[in-house]
């Protein structure tokens, strides 16, 4: 038999590993509780309180993300007024970029 220089063959070691904590994780949930409320517990969880109807519960907000966009808007406008939605100018700041990283690294001696 030919061995691993760690002594045993690693995917056999990973495979009982994990029939283990199958095992494990199985023998869990049978200890779990039994009885099941078929009304009860399938209605959504709002923290103890009663479901209330869509209306009372929607967070109207025209973006949800206003205060993100709002902080970081001296990045944001710039960058919404260079994109033109084509494929070839993405394409060109990716390479730009990457010639970019390229002169950085070679300068640097890391190439």
């Amino acid at each position: 038999m030919i061995e691993s220089p760690s002594g045993f063959w690693g995917p056999v070691v990973w495979i009982i590993a994990a029939i283990v904590a199958l095992l494990i994780a199985y023998f869990i949930q049978r200890r779990g509780e039994k009885a099941y409320k078929k009304g009860v517990q399938s209605e959504t969880f709002l923290m103890g309180n009663p479901k209330l109807s869509e209306g009372e519960t929607h967070v109207k907000a025209h973006n949800i993300y206003w205060g993100f966009f709002e902080g970081l808007k001296k990045y944001y406008v710039p960058t919404i007024t260079a994109h033109t939605g084509i494929i070839n100018d993405h394409l060109i700041w990716l390479i730009a970029g990457i010639a970019i990283v390229m002169i950085i690294l070679f300068v640097a001696g890391g190439i």
